[in-house]
């Protein structure tokens, strides 16, 4: 039997690897991602323009707009004189948000009265404007603090500590998560094809009629993706290594057999689209049918706890979820082993719910 199934590993590795379009899918894309998400899919803001309308003109107007200028997030200021004149901007997209300071803003600022500072921000853009204004407010804050005693300082300093990734690059939160996201594909994609390839070459009848049985194909068709996949995994972490420099915190040994759960789960959902698909293109528009919303219930763009109460539930059944905590948490913080089989037992049980599926309509479909 085990000579039967590795000739069938060894058939199904070639049969991807030989396939030029396989080797195109297996190898340019996901790098291509990889390199591409991780600088283009970010949630900061930088290089950000600004319009200021500055109707005091005294000290402390020209500090704060001399403050704004300096902090490394705006790019450039305008200078407006009318309302008129800043709303076109705003309007044209020419500025992504405005403040506008009061006539009486030095005189309120020496006698320790609130002061008027209207911050004008382009809903359009409503999570980078969020963004903006949460700066501007630090800025005014703190000049507010430094004016109430001229010459000590503000009364009290708020100094920040962000754990796990010390200087908030937005590398160290991306790159991981493109190593569950990028895993996801390629897994669905091989195995998608799996089946559909063989009914379209017009061999799937060739393999019913040969001495293999039926657990002995699913064993085959199913080895291939994991080693796939779990090839893909380490190029992903010698990446993120020494590429990107995101440190391994954590135990590579647990995440790489969480990752074997994971790619299980996932092979298991893209046996089942393969079943289903009568050629290779129906395969891989299955595939990404099922990979948009596990993408977006996974917390990877939006955290979970931002979404609707009734659509909450339907998380739980994304393997994708549990894998993105186990390998930022690897990466970042360490991640205790009892946290990784917390998340790793979802993986074992969505596994095994998924293959028993794909291995009933798999027989049913021989059938």
């Amino acid at each position: 039997m085990w000579s039967r199934i590795r000739a069938l590993i060894v058939k199904e590795l070639l049969a991807v690897l030989r396939d030029p379009r396989a080797r195109v899918i297996l190898i340019g894309p996901p790098i291509a991602q990889l390199l591409v998400f991780a600088y283009a899919a970010t949630l900061e803001v930088k290089n950000v323009d600004i319009a200021v309308w500055d109707r005091d003109s005294g000290y402390w107007s020209e500090e704060l707009v001399h403050r704004i200028a300096g902090a490394p997030t705006f790019r450039s200021i305008t200078r407006v004189g009318t309302s008129a004149e800043l709303a076109r901007l705003i309007n044209r997209e020419d500025v992504l948000a405005a403040i506008e300071i009061g006539p009486d803003f030095s005189r309120e600022i020496e006698a320790g009265r609130p002061a008027q500072v209207q911050v004008i921000l382009d809903g359009r853009r409503s999570n980078a404007a969020q963004i903006v204004g949460g700066y501007f407010t630090e800025i005014v804050r703190q000049l507010s603090a430094d004016a109430s005693q001229p010459g000590h300082g503000p009364p009290a300093t708020i100094v920040p500590r962000n754990w796990f990734n010390p200087n908030l690059d937005f590398i160290w939160f991306m790159v991981p998560n493109l190593i569950a996201v990028i895993a996801l594909l390629i897994g669905l994609i091989v195995t998608a094809l799996s089946v559909a390839r063989e009914r379209e070459l017009g061999t799937f009848d060739q393999l019913m009629v040969s001495p293999l049985r039926t657990h002995e194909i699913l064993i085959g068709k199913l080895v291939p993706p994991l080693m796939i996949g779990l090839g893909h995994v380490t190029i992903y972490v010698l990446a993120a290594l020494f590429v990107f420099d995101v440190p391994l915190r954590g135990s590579l040994l647990l995440l790489y057999v969480s990752g074997v759960f994971y790619l299980a789960a996932l092979v298991g959902l893209g046996l089942f689209i393969s079943s289903l698909s009568a050629t290779q293109q129906q395969a891989i528009l299955g595939a990404f049918l099922v990979m948009v919303p596990t993408t977006l219930l996974s917390g990877f763009a939006t955290p979970i706890d931002n979404m609707p109460a009734w659509l909450r539930p339907l998380t739980f059944a994304d393997p994708l979820r549990y894998f993105l905590v186990i390998v930022r948490g690897v990466f970042l913080k360490a991640l205790p082993a009892e946290e990784i089989l917390a998340n790793t037992l979802p993986l074992i049980l969505i596994a095994l719910v998924t293959l028993t599926a794909s291995a009933w309509l798999f027989r049913k479909r021989m059938e």
